[in-house]
């Protein structure tokens, strides 16, 4: 080619390149979360139907050159509803909200030591944002869970801030082993059981609640093997996943939160005043045969002082929580940082339960191959806590029993205690001295860290490397005074204070290795594989001190006490090697495959079954993808998966396997003597689990369900198997027995209004059926509390489910007489233990939640409901307060008032008879309907518009008002359906004895984004 040619050439190309120019134009704009008004960084913006696109910078703003015309932009970000905007020529700004996506296909879920999206899930697994529960003001992150997710039933077990919370997914599948799932957060199994060493009448305090919520980011709940199989050993009670907020790509952003309200108990116990007690108590003795005015028959009282001993030991709380955050960083560095308190004042007098809290997430790109990281979070808590439930001296179950002829505080104004003057005939017990007067603290801290490292060894091939440590520490400072029932008036400690000191420390150490790969074939087949190691090592330390006999009440610690004759230390460790592997398989995204595995070493178990293997495969279709689909347009995703595999729990006591030794002393002489018998073939318990699901899209996500079948089979069931008495013992830990749990669970999800008012509605339903296959042999096991002549009040039956009741078929009150009728099971004509038969069980039939969210323009509304159906209750407390043996020194429940007084009376209270016990006998009387519907919780707020804010140098500004628990739908004439006794028990369910109920809290706040 000439010089002309290329001459010419050239001119053409400039000439193309002034014409391109000339016919363009250049676009600007800002992407904003639509209510809170933040920047959006990381959105794609592209010219619709080209290749023409650019992404928001982290102020949010972008800017594209695009055609001359009209053209269409296309606004997209994972999570987020994307949007199509036109664009007429004379338009060069555009300003975009963007919401919150209705379909949550494309959100990323955390799956073990991987992510996936949500669309690709082919296990069970349930996902909530912290957006679900950010306005409740929820202590521990275990409570975030309650009636949000199908298949996981969540309890409080009483209204004690800080108190336990019982958890159970997809049943109870052990009956001596930890029932709780696994908790991990930010890859690092955490501690979950009581800080302290001392529980309070039943009740433990509980780890979790020293996590702060506010730091959570999401929350992923494993439930079916293909999603839990990565876990083995510690998979069968289901894995909960918590990942905290990290910092992005993006200007720092300050957040501030205020939220200030009160707490009331939800309900009080109804009881008799002191005129009615007086007659009730005249009527017992007169049935009895005896004279009512023979002096020592009834205390020589009047009904002249009529306290309200529940309302002298209540108070309404104060509930206050200030957080501050910060997150942010560039392309290299990104954090998130806080600060907490949270200060509760419980309803009891000196109960209170304080929480300073901080955390600190780092991610730093060393490298264009290698990622840093490193977290920590630190917790430390105060608990001032007083006694409760079934204490013999408890606050609140000495409150209901106290007779209300007497007073707390005498004619000076100061306390009655256990020995004073004046006070004859009360039980050596005064509830308000006993609530002030002690100091109960344990004082928790609680350390969660590690560091990370994430190398690209190649394209698409990665190793990380994390080393973690949770560290839990309570010291618990205790001192009951002169003036309390233990330390004024107990024989062994002398009538002059008794003080406790107990140290109690529990930290893992956590080394994990994972390997990654990622193929893609033809842009059909893709891979993905994992392999991996863990190493976990446990230690626990705990001492405790005791004395008496101090001086005065003003000295409180041990150093001053007389006699310091009690006290001891524990130490023990527990060690776990394991290794993993998983492989996904996708193909032209329809089908699915996964095949998981780890091999773990328990130190808990025999040499000869130490180690054990958990398989699981899964499989999905996704049906959607498919060509016949196409006809059917409004249905956005449809999937069937299914799975099966192997899960296992080795969470008991350490050493069980070895045949020990202790200390004994016999004739005088001190030695030692064999505690328990060897078994090198002590295993963990292993469950079966199979499942079925279906999740399906409609309408482009409007509307969306998940739908789950399962089946688990739990065996080797731990458990203390008997033996003959000639070896000297009479039960050696063994793996014995089996226990089904097969259930139905249901997710719906749907936007019904989608405008400029947003209504959305999501509802979870979980139906489990518990059974006890079968157990060493068919006796009849009893756990929890002793009836009056039948038993236990739990049994542990082959055919039955966990939390069955026990006792006797209560049929009326005969009319007659106004004596209870009981079933005679075996025909003697007597009632006997021989007629105690199943009454009942504490399992619900269903449970679930129910939630709608409204929000128009800056307000929001949020409603949710918490229910459950079908379960039975023990109503233990009317065994004393509706004692129609006539307990001369209780007080009784205003159900006393319609007991059977006269002939022909139609009635189901018996008559009260002093010193008659038959009436009262366990039975189906104190067996009450455990249904209860729970508005859990109520929220309203409203953001105020970006403008009004921007006058303020703020991003955004929300204030709203909640509140928990604020109405309850119940048959249960206790105060509270939600309570139980014994927190935690698998065997002692549903039993309610002197239990705090739950409390309503009611609080406003404010959210200010810097």
């Amino acid at each position: 080619m000439n010089n002309f040619g290329r001459f010419f050439i050239l001119c053409l190309f400039l000439a193309g390149i002034v014409n391109s120019a000339m016919a363009q134009r250049t676009i600007t704009g800002k992407v904003t979360s639509v209510g809170e008004g933040s920047a959006l960084p990381g959105v794609n913006v592209v010219v619709k139907g080209s290749t023409i696109g650019t992404s928001t910078d982290a102020e949010g703003q972008y800017s594209l050159g695009v055609p001359s015309g009209t053209v269409t932009l296309t606004f997209s970000f994972i999570g987020l509803e994307p949007q199509d905007i036109t664009v007429s020529a004379g338009r060069s700004v555009v300003n975009v909200e963007m919401a919150e996506s209705a379909t949550e296909l494309n959100q990323v879920v955390v799956t073990g030591y991987n992510q996936t999206q949500r669309k690709d899930v082919i296990g069970s697994i349930t996902s909530l944002k912290s957006e679900k529960f950010k306005d409740i003001p929820v202590v521990g992150v275990d409570q975030a869970l309650q009636g949000q997710a199908a298949g996981v039933q969540v309890s409080q077990s009483s209204g004690t801030p800080g108190g336990g919370i019982s958890i159970r997914i997809r049943g109870n599948t052990s009956i001596s082993a930890s029932n709780r799932p696994l908790f991990i957060v930010d890859g690092v199994p955490v501690y979950t059981g009581a800080v302290s060493g001392r529980d309070f009448g039943g009740q433990s305090d509980n780890a979790l609640a020293i996590i702060n919520p506010n730091d959570i980011e999401s929350i992923d709940v494993l439930k079916d093997a293909s999603a839990k199989a990565i876990y083995g050993s510690r998979g069968a009670n289901g894995v909960v996943i918590i990942t905290t907020k990290r910092g992005r790509n993006n200007k720092t952003t300050i957040t501030a939160d205020v939220q200030r309200g009160i707490t009331e108990i939800i309900k009080r116990p109804s009881l008799l005043n002191a005129t009615q007690l007086l007659e009730l108590q005249r009527e017992a003795v007169t049935n009895a045969g005896q004279d009512p005015d023979k002096q020592g028959l009834i205390p020589g009282v009047t009904d002249g002082v009529n306290t309200n001993w529940i309302d002298a030991i209540l108070r309404q709380g104060v509930l206050q929580q200030y957080q501050i955050s910060a997150a942010g960083g560039n392309d290299r560095t990104r954090f998130y940082m806080s600060g907490n308190v949270r200060d509760e004042e419980g309803v009891q007098l000196n109960n209170r339960f304080t929480r300073y809290s901080g955390a600190l997430n780092l991610d730093h790109k060393a490298t264009s191959k290698l990622n840093l990281g490193a977290n920590i979070n630190l917790s430390l808590s105060k608990n001032d806590r007083v006694k409760g439930d079934n204490f013999l001296d408890g606050v609140y179950s000495g409150a209901i029993k106290s007779l209300p002829f007497y007073a707390p505080f005498n004619e000076q104004g100061q306390l009655y205690g256990p020995n004073s003057v004046g006070y004859a005939g009360f039980p050596n017990f005064n509830p308000v001295a006993q609530a002030v007067l002690p100091r109960f603290t344990t004082y928790g801290l609680k350390i969660l860290t590690g560091v990370n490292a994430d190398y690209e060894i190649m394209k698409n091939l990665r190793f990380r490397t994390k080393f973690s440590m949770d560290y839990n520490n309570a010291e618990e400072d205790q001192y009951e005074s002169s003036g309390t029932a233990i330390g004024g008036y107990l024989q062994s400690v002398g009538g002059k204070g008794y003080g406790v000191y107990i140290t109690n420390t529990v930290f893992t150490l956590i080394n994990s290795n994972v390997l990654t790969y990622y193929l893609s074939l033809n842009d059909r087949h893709h891979f993905n594989a994992l392999v991996g190691n863990e190493i976990i090592h446990t230690q626990a330390r705990s001492s405790s001190v005791s004395g008496r006999l101090f001086p005065s009440d003003d000295f409180t610690y041990i150093n001053s006490a007389g006699t310091v004759d009690a006290g001891g230390s524990f130490y023990d460790q527990n060690g776990l090697l394991s290794f993993f592997g998983e492989i996904k398989y996708d193909f032209d995204d329809r089908f699915l495959l996964g095949i998981t595995s780890r091999y773990d070493g328990s130190s808990r178990f025999g040499q000869n079954r130490r180690f054990g293997l958990f398989p699981s495969v899964s499989a999905g279709w996704r049906i959607s993808q498919e060509k016949f689909m196409e006809t059917v347009p409004f249905i956005s995703d449809l999937k069937l998966r299914g799975s099966f595999g192997f899960t296992g729990n080795e969470r008991i006591g350490n050493y069980q396997f070895l045949g020990t030794w202790a200390s004994a002393t016999y004739n005088g002489a001190t030695g030692v003597g064999p505690a328990n018998l060897s078994n090198p073939n002590l295993q963990w318990e292993r469950t079966r689990e199979a499942n079925i699901g279906i999740d399906a899209a409609f309408w482009d996500g409007r509307f969306t369900v998940t739908a789950d079948a399962y089946s688990n089979l739990t065996d080797n069931l731990l458990f203390a198997e008997p033996i003959p008495l000639t070896t000297g013992f009479g039960s050696i830990q063994g793996n014995i027995g089996k226990i089904s749990n097969k259930g139905l669970e249901l997710t719906l999800s749907s936007v019904n209004v989608d405008g400029a008012v947003r209504w959305n509605t999501d509802l979870n339903l979980t139906r489990n059926i518990n059974n006890v296959q079968s157990l060493a042999n068919q006796d009849t096991l009893f756990r929890g509390y002793t009836g009056n002549g039948v038993g236990g009040t739990n049994a542990v039956l082959q055919g039955s489910p966990l939390g069955t009741f026990w006792g006797l078929k209560f049929l009326g009150v005969d009319p007659a007489t106004g004596d209870a009728i009981y079933e005679d099971v075996n025909g003697d004509g007597r009632i006997s233990p021989e007629d105690g038969q199943v009454i009942g069980n504490a399992q619900p039939k269903l449970f679930g939640g129910l939630t709608n969210k409204v929000s128009f323009k800056g307000f929001d509304l949020s409603v949710f409901f918490q229910f459950m159906y079908g379960n039975k209750i023990l109503n233990f407390t009317n065994t004393a307060l509706v004692n129609t043996g006539a307990d001369l020194q209780t007080n009784q429940s205003t159900i006393a008032l319609r007991r059977w007084k006269q002939e022909g009376d139609i009635t189901d209270v018996p008559r009260y008879v002093s010193g008659d016990t038959y009436n009262n006998y366990l039975s189906s009387r104190f067996l009450e309907d455990g249904s209860y519907l729970r508005l859990k919780n109520l929220s309203f707020g409203y953001n105020l518009p970006v403008r009004w804010a921007a006058k303020a140098k703020l991003s955004s500004v929300r204030v709203f008002a909640s509140g928990t628990n604020l109405w309850t739908l119940t048959a249960y004439s206790g105060p509270d359906p939600e309570v139980s006794t014994l927190d935690g028990s698998t065997t002692a369910q549903g039993i309610d004895f002197f239990t705090l109920p739950q409390v309503k809290t009611m609080i406003l706040g404010v959210t200010v984004k810097f």
